[in-house]
């Protein structure tokens, strides 16, 4: 075997345990993934009762009620709204039409049981670099809102 015949194989040998490793990673956390969902998106791909999944839009207005630490709410993207029941307590900035991610999984009646709830930040913050950055290219519409 010559010395670019030994090259090539010690390269190959390579490639061969760099593609077992990475299959191996793939594969263990293939469990682990969690894919996000609109409303909307759920009702498209018809997501199977039981998957996990994080479903985010909206808290439609009015929706909200509570009985001790069971919570029913109704999530929206403004074309499709879905179900969502959490027993728990909720964040701090849960509130109607608060911008929400649930965690959880579609129950066999179409419904969606969430394991953990996630309120997004206000929408109006940015970071005083992005205000900037948009003040100097004259795009900063809103003087006025809070930084």
């Amino acid at each position: 075997m010559t010395r670019k015949q030994k090259r090539l194989a010690i390269i190959a040998g390579f490639a061969v345990v760099i593609a077992l490793a990475t299959t191996l990673v793939l594969v263990a956390l293939r469990d682990q993934i969690v894919f996000f969902y609109s409303p909307s998106e759920v009702k498209e791909r018809a997501v199977a009762a039981g998957t996990p999944i994080r479903l985010g839009g909206l808290v439609k207005l009015g929706s909200w009620t509570r009985t001790g630490e069971t919570n029913d709410f109704i999530v929206t993207d403004g074309e499709s709204e879905m179900a969502v029941q959490f027993v728990g307590i909720l964040p701090d900035l849960f509130k109607d039409g608060q911008g929400v991610v649930a965690e959880g999984s579609i129950t066999p009646a179409g419904t969606f049981a969430a394991t953990n709830v996630l309120a997004k930040h206000d929408e109006n913050y940015m970071p005083k670099e992005v205000v900037q950055s948009l003040r100097d290219r004259g795009e900063w519409q809103r003087e006025g809102a809070p930084l």
